[in-house]
């Protein structure tokens, strides 16, 4: 039978801000693909947890560099939806699988830049034009892109430039898509407490009193001040949000 649930696809799904954002998703009462990298066991557990919430839920191996994985990714995808959900679409793609290459703007690598660029725009943006043929008419898309395309932070000129790609991405995808009812829309958070900052934390004395002054809410983020605004963009009631960049940050350098 088929289902009459909204499905989300999330990439990063399997910890922080990713696990969040496919929690609440399924919280909001649709069903949701979780897509990892590289841990299956954590990737599993938020399928379970999603599970305990009365939601549909699997996980998915791929790493978002690989563009050469993405059509038999999209073909186990395609096979996933019909065995499970009776369906041959879906509807939210979550662009949100990300990494960290920290540098001095006179320091950087070709290796760094290429592995951020692959991850942070070319994975995007292919993955993107891979899974049209299987989103949903009417659906939405959320990139991930981050305060720091707003404002400059030395040590993420790279970082900060490919988030900024992917803004300028997000408004094309919001113009070319809008035939078929298809919103594209960037959510940019600030520092967040994650695995993915939790190094830049211990290494440096005093990051966390800088951020939290810089804040006007006085504080560094969490995932689940991230994981309600996606799902907000993937409600009806955000129907006619299209082609916006909203920022939660928590008011970082203002």
């Amino acid at each position: 039978m088929e289902s009459t649930n909204k499905i989300a696809l999330v990439t990063g799904g399997s910890r922080g801000l990713g696990k969040n954002m496919a929690l609440t998703l399924a919280q909001k009462g649709n069903d949701v693909i979780i897509v990892y990298r590289t841990n299956e066991n954590e990737a599993n557990e938020v399928v379970s947890e999603i599970e305990k919430l009365g939601r549909s839920a699997a996980a998915i191996q791929l790493d978002v560099a690989d563009t050469k994985a993405f059509t038999g990714f999209f073909d186990t995808v395609a096979t996933l939806l019909k065995e499970k959900w009776g369906r041959e679409t879906f509807d939210f793609l979550i662009n949100n699988a990300g990494i960290d290459r920290y540098s001095a703007f006179a320091d950087t690598t070709e290796e760094d830049f290429d592995e951020l660029v692959n991850v942070h725009f070319k994975g995007v943006y292919f993955l993107t034009q891979k899974a049209l043929p299987l989103l949903a008419d009417g659906g939405r898309i959320v990139n991930l892109s981050s305060g720091l395309a707003r404002f400059a932070t030395p040590g993420y000129a790279a970082y900060g430039s490919m988030k900024g790609a992917i803004e300028v991405f997000t408004r094309y995808l919001a113009k070319e898509l809008g035939h078929r009812g298809i919103t594209a829309n960037v959510v940019a958070p600030g520092i967040i407490h994650t695995d993915f900052t939790k190094r830049a934390f211990a290494s440096h004395e005093g990051m966390e009193e800088h951020m939290n002054a810089i804040t006007a809410l006085g504080r560094v983020g969490q995932p689940e001040d991230i994981g309600g605004v996606v799902a907000f963009l993937c409600s009806k009631e955000a129907g006619w949000v299209n082609a916006q960049r909203i920022e939660a940050s928590g008011g970082m350098n203002l």
